[in-house]
């Protein structure tokens, strides 16, 4: 084992790179809410900052995919869809099946430019998260309670303020609204069945109040839906916890592009046209189960450095003073003062633990479950 593929294991390594990731976040969360100034003066240069505030917190997590673990990821489409990537604003439907589902799909905004600018339609419950919900409340990020009659006004006036965001943006829209788990999924089977759709293997199925809101909100400044279908190779479940190992991952993402003037506008058609969707995806699941890949040309997007280079400036900024504090603190020989540093150490170690359980699949929500809890 080289000294790199070692360092990787330390708990101790783990806990400064979380130290990193915590203490820039806040202070780039305190930089934020001074930015809410420029909200009423020039909303638009508001927005531009965020957006590069954004991303020097999101890109420290790029960077842990793409340099720590090294993962690997290649996207599966035509060349004409690549001449579209980073260049338009469209809304993105990606299965939620993994851990790190997420994670792959902003290491794809990452090498297209679009990271500091991407949004998603998050469950309310986030907001409260610290650094990653008080980050998405400054770039204007719609929250739901996943309870249509309580978020449609909410959804709609979230979507249309963003018809005029001046830097191009991908929309995240994860349709089954919550991760895939086998529970989830036979409940979610009875549903389909009940309602006469078809039987999906591999996903939930869709939520479409959110989609036909989405498309009819964003017509006239949204350009395309890419649909991403995300497997990984060798069966692996990929976790967050692997990637701070420094497990390497290969990603295989299958992309269509679907310019928005062929979706139906009515929502009923919509609904359907996505139903149709799911049932596509599942066949390029089944597709890859069987065959190792998903059809299209193979396209491996070359990383960037400023994900690693973002990162090393914010750990000398923020490591040096740390250090120069250790070293007092134990120089002082006080056990008091000792004793309060590793109750810090402790407490930091349970916050990046917390923070970490956000993405894990048996902490993820109870959403989808309600109707098994009605049966029981």
């Amino acid at each position: 084992m080289g000294l790199l593929a070692y360092l990787k294991t330390q708990f101790i390594v783990h806990l400064l790179i979380g130290f990193v990731f915590v203490v820039s976040g806040l202070v780039i969360n305190f930089v934020q809410l001074c930015t809410l100034v420029l909200w009423p003066l020039n909303k638009q240069l508001y927005r531009r900052l965020n957006c590069r505030l954004a991303y020097s917190l999101w890109s420290q997590l790029v960077m842990l995919l793409e340099w720590w673990s090294c993962t690997e990821c290649t996207l599966f489409t035509d060349q004409a869809t690549m001449d579209c990537f980073g260049k338009e604003h469209v809304v993105i439907i990606l299965n939620h099946n993994f851990e790190i589902d997420f994670l792959c799909g902003w290491t794809m905004c990452e090498r297209f430019g679009v990271l500091g600018s991407s949004k998603v339609l998050a469950k309310r419950e986030l907001l409260y998260v610290p650094l990653i919900g008080w980050t998405w409340y400054f770039l204007e990020i719609v929250f739901c309670k996943r309870k249509w009659e309580e978020d449609r006004d909410t959804v709609i006036e979230g979507l249309k303020r963003l018809s005029d965001y001046p830097e191009y943006m991908w929309f995240l829209l994860y349709c089954e609204g919550t991760r895939f788990t086998e529970k989830k999924h036979r409940v979610s089977m009875e549903v389909a069945a009940s309602k006469g759709l078809p039987a999906l293997k591999y996903h939930l199925l869709p939520r479409t109040k959110g989609f036909t809101t989405a498309v009819q909100c964003l017509r006239g400044t949204v350009a395309a839906v890419y649909d991403v279908t995300l497997n990984f190779r060798g069966n692996k479940n990929p976790s967050l916890l692997g990637i701070l190992y420094g497990k390497k991952y290969e990603a295989d993402m299958c992309v269509r592009r679907f310019p928005l003037k062929d979706i139906p506008q009515e929502e009923k058609e919509a609904a359907q046209w996505l139903h149709k969707l799911y049932q596509e995806k599942d066949a390029l699941q089944e597709m890859y189960n069987q065959k190792g890949v998903f059809p299209g040309e193979q396209f491996k997007p070359t990383r960037r450095p400023w994900t690693l280079l973002n990162f090393l400036a914010w750990a000398t900024i923020l490591l040096s003073p740390l250090f120069s504090f250790v070293l007092g603190v134990f120089a002082s020989g006080s056990p008091l003062l000792i004793l309060m540093f590793l109750g810090f150490v402790g407490a930091a170690s349970f916050g990046v633990r917390r923070l970490i359980g956000v993405t894990e699949i048996e902490k993820g929500s109870s959403y989808g479950n309600q109707e098994f809890k009605k049966k029981e």
